[in-house]
């Protein structure tokens, strides 16, 4: 419960994709890291907001104590309380893991953070779905004990977030756990067993239909409305394809709007402020924004045009409003991402934004404090 208004917390989705590894040496090319998509990104139509290019923190490598550290204080000052860094683990192997092992090793930066498994398959095409699978989830029991045999190092450190004393732990697709209600059971006993005590389980509504349904029905605790909330976006821009191909005949469309879904940020705003609450417990969350055309050179991109801070500010300020007014708030709401750079969510500076987002971030948060 949200005794304190005070106590509202902002907790960041964090990639730890931006330093090469052997694997994606293999699949993508040697000493590709995100940047590379990041950096070659090009306009689609005019008034289209890319390449993204960082600001501050330059076109960092995350193996670096300072690149860490700098992300960390620069959190800190806009009033982020931690990262949810993705974590990522096949059957026992983890990719993209260096960063955190840093963290978790060396204690710094001393900053809070919690756990996403992203537990999707790793594909050719980047959604997750099982085309040309490079990395692939295998489930068992056996393995669902190592794995929280794993995790049980991170859930006993010190900066790690809790809701109700219980480490908060997060699963970016459920859905996809052939037994979840067996999973959740086998986590929770392993890691009472290793003197953890209890979890908290947190679903994320990461896509369909399928996301959507009471996280106590599989022995999870919460869920995450995670954004984009593909399921509420609406229609795209130049949507209706017969009238699309004639205003494209006729030199009056962008081509980029057929072969992109292209929607507008202030509609995903209204959108999703109208969205009916649920019967679950289920964290609030916003986006600063989200364009995957860096990922996506040959088309089927999703991107949200028009985008600004103060659009996101009135959005995420909302959101503090419904959860400071809440009595049954745990008093923390996600912010997708911290630096997914290259699906264009960002709250690190860019060149043209600056320090926006993230002073539209803190001046949501510390609504907070005043509102009653």
């Amino acid at each position: 419960m949200l005794a304190n208004h005070s106590l509202l917390k902002a907790i960041a989705f964090y990639l730890p994709q931006y330093h090469p590894i052997p694997e994606n040496d293999e699949w993508w090319g040697k000493g590709f890291t995100e940047w590379t998509n990041v950096s070659r990104a090009k306009p689609l139509f005019p008034d289209h907001y890319q390449p993204h290019q960082p600001a501050d923190l330059g076109f960092y490598d995350l193996r670096l104590p300072e690149a860490r550290q700098a992300q960390a204080d620069l959190a800190t000052a806009y009033g982020i309380h931690g990262f949810c860094y993705y974590h990522y683990w096949f059957t026992g192997k983890r990719l993209l893991e260096r960063p955190f092992n840093d963290v978790l090793a060396s204690k710094e930066p001393d900053f809070p953070f919690c756990l996403c498994w992203a537990n999707e398959n790793w594909t050719r095409r980047w959604d997750g779905l099982d085309r040309e699978i490079l990395a692939e989830q295998i489930y068992s029991e056996d393995d669902d004990r190592r794995h929280m045999q794993y995790l049980a190092q991170a859930f006993q450190d010190p900066r790690y977030i809790r809701i109700d004393g219980k480490p908060l732990f997060l699963v970016y697709k459920a859905s996809q756990i052939p037994d979840p209600i067996a999973t959740a059971a086998t986590w929770r006993d392993e890691a009472h067993k290793l003197g953890v005590g209890d979890i908290y389980l947190v679903k994320v509504e990461s896509g369909g239909e399928r996301e959507r349904s009471n996280p106590l029905d599989i022995g999870f605790d919460a869920a995450v409305e995670f954004q984009p909330d593909w399921v509420q976006l609406g229609h795209p821009l130049q949507s209706a394809r017969r009238l699309w191909r004639i205003a494209r005949s006729l030199k009056l469309a962008e081509p980029a709007y057929g072969n992109n879904a292209i929607y507008d940020y202030a509609t995903i705003v209204d959108r999703m402020l109208a969205k009916p609450s649920v019967s679950y417990p289920r964290f609030s969350c916003v986006t600063p924004a989200w364009d995957n055309s860096a990922r996506r050179r040959e088309g089927g991109a999703a991107i949200f045009h028009n985008s600004t801070p103060e659009l996101y500010e009135t959005w995420l300020t909302a959101v503090v409003q419904k959860e400071t007014s809440d009595p049954n708030s745990n008093g923390i709401i996600f912010i997708n991402a911290w630096n997914e750079w290259a699906e264009g969510n960002h709250l690190e500076p860019c060149q043209k934004w600056g320090h926006a987002y993230l002073e539209a971030t803190q001046r949501s948060l510390k609504k907070a404090y005043l509102h009653k």
